[in-house]
């Protein structure tokens, strides 16, 4: 049985400063930090590399998990830092927040690059960012309480 998304893993190329960026900036809580070493068979086997080694962390915020990956083996490619969304592959992650407005100001005032201010769409409000390699990020507001899309909405209605 599947029960839902445990986590969302990100390959960047400097550990720390996405560490820093995802904790210090969203408040995500590091659960977990370790490396590994060249010839550990199972991480091979799992990423279809004949030969890696790096560093691991796993961030926490609420219920949501992201999972950091720096690879010293082998040598990773970088990509496009501005690379559109409309390429093939994950597109982006999705942040639930209260008063877009502020997060979008005190975000961008710590550095983050958005594509544009927030803007409303229907009974919501959104808007993209960059993380610091280049991984977009959407803002997302509900401004409706009652909207079946709303997180808090689905939380209450089960319970």
């Amino acid at each position: 049985m599947i029960r839902g998304i445990h986590h969302t893993a990100i390959s960047t190329a400097n550990l720390e400063r996405s560490i820093t960026f995802y904790r210090d900036l969203f408040g995500f809580e590091q659960i977990l930090d370790f490396d590994w070493p060249e010839g550990t068979a199972n991480m091979n086997a799992t990423h279809a590399l004949d030969e890696t080694a790096g560093r691991v962390v796993l961030l926490r915020l609420g219920n949501s998990m992201i999972e950091l990956f720096e690879f010293a083996t082998p040598t990773p490619r970088p990509v496009d830092p501005a690379r559109p969304l409309c390429d093939h592959g994950i597109t982006h992650f999705c942040m639930d927040v209260i008063d877009i407005d502020a997060e979008y100001e005190r975000l961008s005032a710590a550095g983050m690059v958005f594509h544009c201010p927030p803007v409303q769409n229907g009974e919501a409000k959104m808007t993209y960012g960059r993380d610091p390699d280049g991984n977009v990020i959407e803002l997302l507001e509900f401004l409706d309480a009652d909207d079946p899309l709303n997180l808090d909405h689905a939380t209450h209605a089960v319970g």
